[in-house]
């Protein structure tokens, strides 16, 4: 694949993120080759958090921060950046930004996790954001800020294997645990969990074994992989976060919600972008319909993340939370 078939490929992630999409088009097409990637997000974060070091004003340097965590984490987002190095940089912009922009944000860490829980001190309701293969608690920010703007507080957590964990851990077949710990650290009774993409499977799953999860959401989740077909480059990154490829190949057998979607006791509502059809990774549809209390919303021209189809299902799962955790009107 060419520098501008990758940056096309990306693009909708990218923006997704929130990344300037006119500033995301001079970095790509200034490209000579993919393999430069990710010296040139992680160049680019680095203005960004040079820029907060000269901002006039705190409100100024925060936001700058936030945008230069943007960056360094779609520096990771290609096989040959140091994801590593992306995802720490990102985990410090991300914390040095809240700790301006949000006092009362708090980081918890604990055994397989860490993250920011933000919003009120004493919210109506909690919803925990699980990434995927690949991605971190610093790519779904606008998710986090459709659910604050709700009333919600909201935990964007980085699991084993994932974001700035990726480093020092690997995937766990058993991700429920984590999320119990999870809930533990919250210290609170019952909670959402929303999961996207590969984060969607483990979001479903722990909603089926967790009994504190009271709502759920997944976005471009697999309902089962099949190793045989994933694309070459899944493969890689799956040996990579799960600890070699033989053990992502038991990883990827186990990702079947065929026997743990009819145990889903909460509201669970599952989005899908009709465009994502990534060999090997089988749609929702059918959590949906095997899980008792499910539903499903398939957006016609969405893509996997569906960063390109905003409008047509933020709103609908924030409310969702909104609405089975508080009981306020969807």
């Amino acid at each position: 694949m060419n520098t501008q078939e990758f940056a096309a490929a990306q693009w909708t992630r990218a923006t997704g993120v929130g990344v300037d999409p006119h500033e995301y088009r001079r970095v790509t097409d200034g490209l000579a080759s993919v393999a430069d990637w990710g010296q040139s997000f992680l160049r680019t974060g680095h203005e960004y958090v040079q820029r907060a070091e000269d901002a006039a004003s705190p409100l100024s340097a925060g936001e700058y921060l936030l945008t230069a965590a943007r960056w360094f984490h779609v520096a990771t987002l290609t096989p040959y950046a140091d994801a590593s190095r992306g995802a720490a940089e990102a985990d410090q912009a991300l914390s040095r930004a809240l700790t301006v922009l949000e006092p009362g944000a708090r980081r918890l860490s604990g055994e397989g996790f860490t993250g920011w829980l933000r919003g009120p001190a004493d919210p109506p309701g909690t919803v925990v954001v699980v990434p995927g293969l690949d991605s971190a608690k610093e790519e779904f920010l606008d998710l986090v800020d459709a659910l604050l703007a709700r009333g919600l507080a909201v935990f964007a957590m980085d699991g084993p294997g994932q974001g700035v964990l990726a480093a020092t851990t690997t995937f766990v077949p058993d991700y429920e645990r984590v999320v119990g710990r999870v809930i533990d650290a919250l210290g609170v009774a019952r909670i959402g969990l929303v999961g996207l993409s590969l984060g969607g499977y483990f979001a479903a799953r722990a909603a089926a074994l967790e009994p504190r999860v009271a709502a759920v959401a997944t976005v471009s989740g697999p309902f089962r992989l099949d190793w045989d077909e994933l694309p070459t480059l899944l493969q890689e990154i799956m040996a990579r976060r799960a600890g070699g490829t033989d053990a992502a190949h038991a990883f990827a057998r186990q990702v079947d919600l065929a026997a743990l979607a009819p145990r889903i006791p909460a509201p669970l509502l599952v989005v899908d972008g009709e465009q994502d059809v990534i060999p090997g990774v089988t749609n929702g549809e059918a959590l949906a319909r095997l899980a008792p209390r499910g539903s499903y919303l398939s957006v016609p021209h969405g893509d996997h993340l569906l960063g390109n189809a905003r409008p047509d299902w933020l709103p609908h799962l924030s409310d969702h939370f909104t609405h089975t955790l508080t009981g306020a009107p969807a």
